[in-house]
């Protein structure tokens, strides 16, 4: 989702922004998130793992800690971003064996077929070209490694008490990263962009989130500090831009919040992608 934890690619714009408060939602998305999204990836010692826009290494620290003894790469387009990342891997899973690279996804300083996996979590969503990008990322990838690949789709934000106004406020998000050349919607298009970019036996399975009163801890973590706050981080993008005026934004947030009551629900979906790189070697 917008949610966006990667930025490991050409530097395109990245719609939220790169402020210490962004960085504290990431970390705190990618815990509540954790056992949703990760559940059943796991690599093998010794294993050679690619992380693509790992940011600020929210993601990182699942990944070592389900994968002790595999070598994860870690790679962004942002020095800031890859401080912040070494400094909370050290942190959260001290002694974990992970190298961290400043690369472009689309001019990776690797040798053909030099790993045995990928993981690419909230990166193709900033892409003018995610195909594009799934093509260049097989040239790293051996024949037979895999991919894994997550995002979300903000047209499957659904919530009660209903709102237009909140709906046109996440429809005002989905417009602006569209402007930046992204896809807040590409959750749903992860099938046949794994095929087309030439990978084989592509599973996807789409990971819920549901949160209401009964789950209050959901209900802070989720829906208040991930994705209202996200959709409320755009306001002065939204108004700049003029595609929402102060009161319709304010409106818009104020009735997400309400979502968020005791007698409010929320419902989110991710999808997350397992593909396997074919043994021919010819890309598509």
């Amino acid at each position: 989702m917008s949610m966006g934890e990667g930025h490991g690619m050409t530097a395109v714009g990245y719609v939220h922004g790169y402020s210490d408060q962004e960085a504290r939602r990431l970390g705190d998305q990618a815990d509540v998130l954790a056992e949703s999204l990760h559940t059943g990836t796991a690599y093998p010692p010794g294993s050679r793992v690619l992380e693509v826009g790992c940011g600020v290494g929210a993601q990182t620290v699942r990944l070592a800690a389900n994968s002790p003894g595999a070598r994860l790469v870690a790679v962004d387009v942002s020095e800031t971003s890859l401080a912040q990342a070494r400094a909370r891997v050290a942190a959260e899973v001290p002694g974990a064996d992970v190298a961290w690279h400043r690369a472009d996804l689309f001019d990776l300083p690797f040798p053909d077929a030099a790993f045995d996996h990928l993981f690419v979590c909230f990166v193709l969503e900033h892409l003018p070209d995610p195909r594009k990008a799934l093509i260049a990322l097989r040239r790293v990838l051996r024949p037979g490694g895999t991919v894994t690949v997550i995002e979300g789709d903000h047209g499957s934000a659904f919530f009660h008490p209903h709102s237009a106004y909140a709906h046109a406020a996440i429809g005002v998000l989905n417009r602006l990263q569209a402007d930046a050349g992204g896809n807040a919607l590409i959750g749903r298009e992860l099938q046949p962009l794994l095929t087309h970019a030439g990978f084989h036996d592509v599973t996807v399975r789409p990971r819920t989130v549901y949160a209401d009163g009964t789950r209050p801890d959901l209900v802070e973590a989720f829906t208040r500090n991930t994705f209202i706050a996200m959709v409320a981080s755009v306001r002065e993008d939204a108004l700049a831009a003029g595609v929402s005026t102060a009161a319709d934004w304010d409106r818009g947030i104020a009735d997400l919040h309400r979502t968020a009551a005791t007698d409010g629900t929320f419902h989110y979906t991710f999808f997350k992608a397992v593909a396997v790189n074919p043994p021919s070697p010819q890309l598509s």
